[in-house]
């Protein structure tokens, strides 16, 4: 059976920096190539996958935002070949799919930055959700993220790519050091950043009608907490609007100082 999407997504960039290094896009893709979706609006994939994603940038100048952008560039288009794959009699595994489309992506970031002195060191965060007829499969580089809301119970469904983070996941530390400690932001995984090698978390994850989902760079982790994330899923009668227009709202009114980005969307 068809699935309907709703959703809504904004970037806002931060009070204390020149350019916003985040990118966000919603793009649906099947036989016939890829579609830019808008901020806002609604979708049925009876015959077209719909794909989500957000990228931080970072590196000097302006290579954060180019390296963001580049990344979901480049992801729009390598995409798609899947479906070209489908329609020659193979059956592509969407996981495989993913691992291969963001090393490309990986190696491309690295040349990019290699190729001008300015731009050295260029990477950025990836956290991509391709939603199929069959699943949603998860591709995630990075300490942006992905919560599910299900059921009145809300999951960090990505694993932020930093040791403090394994901290906290381990309960070694609580949120508030975890917040407030120097080395929350350094990443051990990213794409570009002249790493050699990328080793993204992928995962098929099965949805169900009444899922609700967000997925965000860390402007919005440092203004808000994970019950304010929870209150917002509960409080905000599920549309994928109001979700988003209190956390975008919450975040930068505690903090504000990084970009802002937030995709919130339903299913229904």
């Amino acid at each position: 059976m068809p699935t309907n999407f709703q959703w809504k997504a904004s970037s806002i960039s931060g009070n204390k920096k020149p350019e916003n290094d985040d990118a966000w896009l919603i793009f649906s893709a099947g036989m016939n190539g890829s579609s830019t979706l808008p901020p806002s609006g609604k979708f049925t994939n009876e015959n077209k996958d719909i794909i989500f994603a957000v990228s931080d940038g970072m590196g000097g100048g302006n290579a954060g935002h180019l390296a963001s952008n580049l990344i979901l560039s480049n992801l729009s288009n390598i995409i798609p070949s899947t479906f070209k794959a489908a329609a020659q009699g193979f059956r592509p595994d969407y996981l495989e799919q993913l691992e291969i489309a963001i090393e490309k992506t990986h190696i491309a970031i690295n040349n990019a930055g290699k190729s001008n002195p300015k731009h050295k060191g260029m990477g950025a965060t990836l956290t991509l959700a391709w939603f199929t007829p069959e699943n949603l499969y998860l591709a995630h580089v990075g300490d942006s993220r992905f919560y599910l809301h299900r059921n009145g119970k809300t999951a960090q469904l990505s694993e932020d790519h930093s040791f403090i983070w394994k901290k906290l996941h381990r309960q070694e530390i609580s949120e508030y050091q975890y917040r407030n400690h120097p080395r929350k932001a350094a990443l051990y995984q990213a794409i570009g950043g002249a790493h050699r090698t990328v080793k993204p978390q992928i995962a098929a994850i099965p949805y169900q009608q009444g899922d609700q989902f967000i997925i965000c760079s860390d402007g919005i982790i440092d203004g808000v907490w994970e019950k304010h994330i929870h209150a917002a899923f509960l409080n905000n009668h599920s549309t994928p609007e109001s979700i988003h227009n209190n956390l975008i709202a919450r975040a930068i009114e505690n903090d504000g100082s990084d970009d802002t980005t937030l995709i919130a969307l339903s299913i229904t």
